[in-house]
């Protein structure tokens, strides 16, 4: 058996980016280390997780890259589906996210908007594709 079971996000500070996450998306926390160096929030059947800089150098002995709000956005995106993309992107931006790309309807219907959060990863707030 497979399954896809979890992102993690490398970030300064892992109860910041998950408490934007929840308050944001209305997620919630799953598991967090006493140390809060890395944690999961329950998003339905795959987690969105979070490890501090400090673990994932301690885990990735190679290095990476950093998510850096001066630098584009890596070439991935997490995307989150709502009936409301508006509100929501409001939401997003409130709780410490900035607008990376404005709302636009594709020609197949569906409503996209994309932000940073609050580590500067890139997301995808959108309607369904129906």
């Amino acid at each position: 058996m497979i399954k896809f079971k979890y992102v993690i996000l490398y970030v300064a500070d892992v109860e910041k980016s998950m408490n934007f996450y929840k308050d944001t998306f209305n997620f919630e926390i799953k598991f967090i280390t006493p140390e809060k160096d890395y944690g999961e929030l329950t998003t339905g059947e795959t987690s969105l997780s979070f490890a501090s800089l400090e673990l994932a150098s301690f885990n990735i002995k190679e290095g990476f890259l950093q998510s850096e709000g001066q630098q584009k956005p890596f070439g991935i995106e997490l995307g989150f589906i709502t009936d409301d993309v508006e509100s929501l992107v409001q939401t997003s931006i409130a709780n410490g996210a900035s607008l990376y790309e404005e709302i636009s309807v594709k020609p197949w219907g569906q409503k996209v908007a994309y932000i940073r959060d609050v580590d500067h990863y890139l997301v995808e707030i959108c309607t369904e594709i129906k």
